[in-house]
C-alpha cells in the first residue's frame, strides 16, 4: 500500500547534523487528509483511495462536488487525489490520514506545480548562451537560425524558443524524510521541492529503491 499525504510548502531552512554541517531542508504542513472515496475492483475495475485536503466554504464548491463529498462525512474539501492500493484493508470511509504514516528516514516523492516565471527568453529559458556583447553586434540575446530555408519553409514543431517558462507538474524523486513532527502536522524533508511557498504539493512513498534526489525546478 502506498497511500501518500496532501500538503503545503511553508519554505526552506536548515538543519545541522552531527557533525556540524548546514543541511537544506524544506518544511512542509502535511494534512490531515481524510478519504473521501474507496474504489474496489468490483466497482471500478482497481483499488484505489481518494484522499481530500484544505477546507473550502460551501459556496465555492459544486453541487455535485458537495454531493460526493457529503458521502465521507462532514466537511468540505478543496484538493482531491487518488492513490492506488493493493487492497482496503483497514481502511475505512472518512477516516484520517496524518504524518504518522510517514517515520523519519523514509524516502519521499514530492510533487508540485514549479514557479511560474512568465514570458522567458532563450538563455533563461534553455540555458542558451549569449551573442558577442562587442559594440556592432546585433545578436546579444538572440536565437541565432531557427530553421531551414526552401526546405521545409517552415520552424518544426518543438523548437526550443522564448515562450511561457515554468508553472509545470514537477516531481522531485528520492527525498529523505529527516524528523515527523505530529502535534503540527509538519514534515521536514532533506532539499528543495517544487513551488513557492504556499502551493499545493503531493508527498508520496518512493516508487523506485536507491534513486537518487532529481529536482526539475523548485
Amino acid at each position: 500500500m502506498s497511500i501518500g499525504i496532501l500538503g503545503k510548502k511553508l519554505g526552506m531552512s536548515q538543519l545541522f547534523d552531527e557533525q556540524g554541517k548546514a543541511v537544506p531542508v524544506t518544511l512542509i504542513e502535511a494534512g490531515p487528509c481524510r478519504i473521501t472515496q474507496l474504489k474496489s475492483n468490483d466497482t471500478d475495475g482497481y483499488f484505489a483511495v481518494q484522499i481530500g485536503f484544505r477546507e473550502i466554504r460551501e459556496k465555492l464548491i459544486s453541487k455535485p462536488a458537495k454531493g460526493h463529498l457529503a458521502k465521507s462525512g462532514e466537511g468540505l474539501l478543496r484538493h482531491l487525489r487518488e492513490y492506488r492500493v493493493n487492497d482496503l484493508n483497514g481502511l475505512d470511509l472518512g477516516s484520517p490520514i496524518t504524518v504518522g504514516n510517514f517515520e523519519a528516514g523514509q524516502k519521499v516523492d514530492v510533487s508540485g506545480d514549479s514557479m511560474g516565471r512568465g514570458f522567458s527568453g532563450y538563455q533563461k529559458r534553455h540555458s542558451f548562451s549569449r551573442g558577442p556583447m562587442s559594440h556592432g553586434s546585433k545578436n546579444h540575446r538572440q536565437p541565432g537560425s531557427t530553421g531551414a530555408g526552401t526546405t521545409p519553409g517552415r520552424i518544426y514543431p518543438g523548437k526550443r524558443m522564448a515562450g511561457r517558462y515554468g508553472g509545470k507538474k514537477v516531481t522531485t524523486r528520492g527525498l529523505t524524510i529527516l524528523k515527523v513532527d505530529s502535534d503540527r502536522n509538519l514534515l521536514v524533508v532533506k532539499g528543495s521541492v517544487p513551488g513557492k511557498p504556499g502551493s499545493l504539493l503531493n508527498i508520496r512513498p518512493a516508487n523506485r529503491v536507491g534513486n537518487q534526489p532529481k529536482n526539475g525546478g523548485k
